[in-house]
């Protein structure tokens, strides 16, 4: 759920000229992300659950306290409540829609920045040289790809962000790279810099609170994604276009090297294959911890300095006129807030408050 570590692209190696398009799928994505967020911080209305939102003079748009969203952001149940990937709605509730809907909620307006930064800076190249339709498909599936993986890992917290999508336009730029590996000058050196700014930004996901099985499963959709759509034709036969007759024998170039439809296909298989195996595996409430005893370590690798266990918070709670006094089991702390009628999710989250 971390921002996406860039410095350099494969856009960035040398490319005989193709066509080049007027980006702006990815602008409109980067603001529907933006409005959702403010309507999300409108349906929030901090003010009315908490004593505690900052800055006050934003109002309803004001962030839950910082113990409960470093973020600056809603609350977790106001992210539920927007369609945030929560495994027991979509297996039990059948709310399929979340594995889309999540890719679309930010959890802060840190979040939010650090990603729609990325999404600008990796998508709108991609975009001048594929088009909207190749790039919106990608960042989408990504997205679906990404949902699925963390729904089969992650089930004991809810899940938002656009990571696992941009990890998909990373994991596309590396097989981009590699399909059309013919056609790039500094391949090489483009190839070292990209698997380890990869690299970098996967090994960000095993601090604790971000969900790194979202990145991985976005990196791996866009990944295999990448050979069916981002392929390139060979210079030699884009130049046959250009080719004036009578000037001399020329032979007939294939479009295509043997190389790239083998990966076009086993792209294509695995693919097809990973998304329907993953998303009947998440619909009938699998997990997957129970195959991977060691799986959870990619998402949160505990130290000395965090825990990744998620800990217990158990509170009393009475009802005091229009307030409702709650009463940390674990440390005897209380506190005061208005009344919440029959939400015992957010009761829970007010409770880890104190």
């Amino acid at each position: 759920m971390s921002g996406i570590l860039t410095s350099v692209s494969t856009r960035d190696v040398e490319m005989r000229p193709f066509k080049k398009w007027v980006p702006w799928i990815v602008p409109m994505i980067v603001v529907a992300n933006v409005v959702l967020f403010v309507i999300t911080m409108y349906v929030n209305n901090c003010p009315k659950y908490s004593f505690s939102c900052f800055p006050q003079f934003l109002g309803r748009f004001s962030f839950q306290p910082l113990k409960e969203n470093p973020l600056f952001g809603p609350s977790s149940a106001t992210l539920q409540k927007m369609g945030a990937l929560e495994i027991n709605m979509v297996v039990h509730q059948h709310q399929v829609w979340r594995l889309i809907s999540s890719t679309w909620l930010h959890a802060g307006v840190v979040h939010v920045l650090a990603n729609m930064l990325s999404l600008i800076f990796i998508g709108l190249r991609l975009e001048q040289e594929f088009g909207f339709v190749k790039i919106g498909l990608l960042y989408i599936i990504s997205g679906f790809g990404a949902s699925i993986l963390s729904a089969l890992f992650l089930q004991s917290t809810i899940s938002v962000g656009a990571s696992g999508a941009l990890f998909g336009l990373l994991g596309a730029m590396l097989s981009e790279l590699l399909t059309n590996w013919t056609i790039y000058a500094n391949k090489v050196a483009a190839l070292v810099t990209l698997v380890l700014i990869i690299l970098i930004n996967l090994a960000v996901g095993i601090l604790p609170h971000v969900d790194n099985f979202a990145h991985i499963g976005g990196f791996i959709t866009g990944f295999l994604l990448g050979f069916v759509l981002l392929i390139r034709p060979q210079f030699g036969w884009v130049s046959q276009k250009h080719y004036i007759p009578g000037n001399g024998s020329q032979s007939v170039k294939p479009k295509h090297k043997p190389y790239q439809y083998a990966l076009w296909i086993v792209g294509a298989l695995l693919l097809t294959v990973g998304i329907t195996v993953g998303l009947v595996l998440v619909l009938r409430g699998a997990s997957g911890n129970e195959y991977c005893s060691w799986c959870h370590y990619l998402t949160c690798f505990p130290t000395s300095k965090w825990s990744c266990k998620p800990q217990q918070v158990f509170c009393e709670s009475t009802e005091i006129g229009n307030k409702l006094n709650l009463t940390c089991i674990n440390n005897g702390r209380t506190q005061l807030y208005p009344v919440i009628n029959d939400d015992s999710y957010r009761v829970q989250q007010l409770c880890s408050q104190l």
